[in-house]
């Protein structure tokens, strides 16, 4: 009993101690924290190959697991993002996908969820990078417009950050963006916007009518293809362009979860979101439509992501994919940070992150 007595004490006079001492510890922790986030290898460590990563898996409606949408590419030691979602330049930063090695932006269309984070992502590139020209934002026609009106109303803070940081950090040169644009090409056709190092990337149109221009995004790089398809409905361009990919990211609407929010509106006299929800699976592929178009074009993966809606509920995957797993069974459904590793010269797809 004496032994357990003064075992007790001598636990309760740590316990008092490390209590007294807690901010020091708390400040080690964290310091050591800051330290892996520094050392950690990020965009080096992920080899020669193609890599890609969901910093936005979602849509316009919040999800606490999918961003607005956003796919990030890696080659060649380079980053490149294809549209710019809501608080995914801040996933990149938590996938250790640093904006500093940001090469260019490829925006699918100006719907407002695919370009609302194209500010955030321009002064991240700016203060964390050593660039001297503004960040390419390629785009097909129109492109301009948006560009020049995120560079205008950031203009402010360009000069308190120049002012405040100086040339090292932030020069004017190196502010906002500078527009790339391109004409959608004919189904069938591919337009070439870059061309380096092994790299190349090229845009196609796809159907998302009324909204026009739309396209999607092929990379290609050592062997390896990804294609990113954009907001479209069923598409054969989307079939035809990625014949043979090695990963094929396309967007996915529910329609059947869509019809359940649209009863819900009805029953609750919501009249905005009866029209909103009555409208939107005509312009979108469902998972069904996805996983068709996977197995047409002889994908080696499927990763569906602007995922609509949001999959809050355990088991409500399933009722998402509504039997579309049957179909394609190569699939993974996007969340923000599940990202795949495509090594150069090989038939490899690894899935290097389940997500944040």
């Amino acid at each position: 009993m004496k032994k357990r007595y003064i075992l007790l004490l001598i636990i309760f006079a740590v316990l008092i101690g490390g209590y007294s001492q807690r901010d020091m510890l708390v400040t080690r922790l964290l310091q050591a924290g800051i330290d892996r986030q520094f050392s950690a290898g990020g965009i080096a460590a992920l080899g020669d190959g193609l890599h890609v990563g969901l910093c936005g898996a979602g849509s316009p409606l919040p999800a606490p697991k999918a961003s607005g949408p956003c796919v990030a590419v890696v080659a060649n030691g380079a980053l490149y993002v294809v549209d710019v979602g809501t608080d995914s330049p801040r996933n990149l930063t938590r996938m250790g996908w640093a904006a500093s090695a940001l090469e260019g932006v490829f925006i699918t269309h100006f719907h407002s969820d695919h370009i609302d984070g194209l500010g955030e992502l321009m002064t991240l590139r700016w203060a964390g990078g050593s660039f001297e020209s503004p960040l390419p934002v390629y785009g097909p026609t129109g492109i301009e417009r948006v560009v020049n009106g995120f560079n205008e109303a950031y203009a402010q803070d360009f000069i308190y950050r120049q002012a405040h940081h100086g040339d090292s950090v932030a020069p004017l040169s190196a502010a906002g963006g500078v527009s790339q644009p391109f004409r959608k090409p004919a189904p069938g056709k591919t337009v070439t916007l870059l061309d380096k190092d092994g790299l190349t990337i090229e845009a196609f149109s796809v159907t998302h009518t009324p909204v026009d221009p739309a396209v999607g995004y092929r990379f290609t790089y050592k062997g390896r293809t990804v294609v990113i398809s954009g907001d479209t409905i069923k598409d054969q361009n989307i079939v035809d362009m990625a014949k043979g990919a090695d990963l094929l990211v396309h967007e996915a609407l529910a329609a059947n979860l869509v019809a359940l929010i649209n009863e819900g509106a009805r029953n609750n006299q919501q009249a905005n979101l009866v029209k909103i929800t009555h409208d939107i699976p005509d312009y979108h592929a469902t998972p069904m439509d996805a996983a068709k178009t996977a197995a047409e074009a002889g994908v080696g993966h499927l990763l569906y992501y602007h995922i609509v809606p949001a999959l809050l509920v355990p088991g409500q995957e399933r009722l998402f994919l509504n039997g579309a797993e049957d179909v394609f069974e190569k699939y993974t459904i996007g969340y923000d940070g599940v990202a795949f590793s495509l090594p150069a010269n090989s038939d490899e797809i690894i899935q290097i992150s389940e997500g944040l």
